[in-house]
C-alpha cells in the first residue's frame, strides 16, 4: 500500500482547499466542512459537485471546506464560521455537549443507523477471539477512531478484560498497544507483522473503498463488535431555524437524486434520526474512556 504518498496528497489538498475557501464569510454563504477521502482527485470533483447541487436548491451561495483536522472543524462550529459538519458520532457528542452543535442527519447503513467494528487479523493466523490477545501486540485506528478505538475499548471493558486503571495497556502489555493515524495505517501494521490485530469499521473489510481486493484477500474479521452509530451530518446551534430545515431537506434529496455524490460523500442513505438515541452507546462508552489510563 502506498500509504505515505496518500497521505501526503491528503494534506496538500486539504491545504489548498481550506486556505482558498477561508477568507471572510458572506452573510448569504452557507459553509460545510468534510473530512479528507483518500481520493484527492476524487474529492475535488465531489466538492464542485455537491456546491453546485446546494447551490440550486438553496439559492444562496455555498463553500465546502477540507479542513485538516477535526479541531478546525469544532472551532468553525462554535464561532460560527461553519455551517454544518460531518461528524463522527464521538465528535457529534462532544461538540453537542459543548453547546456547539447539534445532529441534523445520520447515516443509515444496510438499512441501520450503526454498523460494527472489527478486529482484523491474516487469513492464516490461529488467534479465535480478542481474549487469545492477552500480551500481543494490537493497533487501534488512532487514540480518536470511534470504530477503531472508542468501541472496542468499551468491548474489552464489557468482556472483564480491562478496567480504568490499567486500560488497553493492563491486557496487550505496555508497549504492545499500538496507534495507526487512521484505518490503513493500523491495517497496514498487521501486514508488516508489527501487530497481530487491528481494529477499525467493518466496512474497511467488507467495501472496495480503503483495500484492495488483494489485501482484503490476506485476512479475516476475528470479531466484531458493537454497534457503532453511523457519522453524522452536525448543524451549528445558532443556525438559522429556515435554512437549517431548507438544508436539511436538501440533503435528504440526495437519496433519490443524487445517490452517486451522496456515497462519494457521506458513504450511504442519509436519515432524521433521534440525537439522543443515536449516540448513546457512543456516551457510555466515552464516559468510561474519560477517566481510563490509555
Amino acid at each position: 500500500m502506498k500509504c505515505q504518498k496518500t497521505i501526503l496528497n491528503l494534506i496538500c489538498l486539504a491545504v489548498v482547499l481550506f486556505v482558498g475557501c477561508s477568507g471572510d464569510r458572506g452573510a448569504d454563504t452557507l459553509v460545510i466542512a468534510l473530512k479528507p477521502d483518500k481520493n484527492p482527485d476524487a474529492m475535488l470533483d465531489d466538492q464542485k459537485a455537491l456546491i453546485a447541487y446546494l447551490e440550486s436548491k438553496l439559492n444562496m451561495r455555498v463553500e465546502v471546506r477540507i479542513p485538516i483536522s477535526g479541531a478546525v472543524i469544532e472551532q468553525g462550529l462554535a464561532n460560527g464560521t461553519v455551517d454544518l459538519g460531518y461528524l463522527s458520532s464521538t465528535d457529534a457528542y462532544r461538540y453537542g455537549k459543548e453547546g456547539n452543535a447539534e445532529i441534523l442527519l445520520a447515516g443509515e447503513i444496510d438499512g441501520n443507523p450503526f454498523y460494527q467494528s472489527i478486529w482484523l487479523v491474516k487469513k492464516d493466523s490461529e488467534f479465535q477471539s480478542i481474549e487469545d490477545f492477552r500480551g500481543r501486540p494490537i493497533a487501534f485506528s488512532s487514540p480518536t477512531s470511534t470504530s477503531g478505538y472508542l468501541i472496542p475499548v468499551w468491548d474489552l471493558y464489557e468482556r472483564g478484560l480491562i478496567n480504568q486503571q490499567e486500560g488497553p495497556r493492563g491486557f496487550f502489555g505496555r508497549d504492545n498497544v499500538h496507534y495507526g493515524t487512521g484505518y490503513v495505517s493500523a491495517v497496514q501494521r498487521v501486514f508488516d507483522g508489527v501487530v497481530d490485530a487491528a481494529a477499525v469499521s467493518d466496512y474497511v473489510f467488507l467495501r472496495d473503498k480503503h483495500l484492495s481486493e488483494e489485501e482484503r484477500g490476506q485476512l479475516r474479521i476475528l470479531q466484531s463488535q458493537g454497534p457503532v452509530p453511523t457519522h453524522t451530518l452536525c448543524v451549528r446551534k445558532d443556525l438559522d431555524p429556515d435554512l437549517r430545515e431548507a438544508l436539511k431537506q436538501a440533503l435528504l434529496d440526495l437519496n433519490e437524486e443524487q445517490t452517486y455524490l451522496r456515497d462519494r460523500l457521506f458513504t450511504s442513505r442519509l436519515i432524521v434520526v433521534d440525537p439522543q438515541e443515536h449516540i448513546k452507546i457512543t456516551k457510555e462508552a466515552l464516559e468510561f474512556a474519560a477517566d481510563m489510563r490509555p
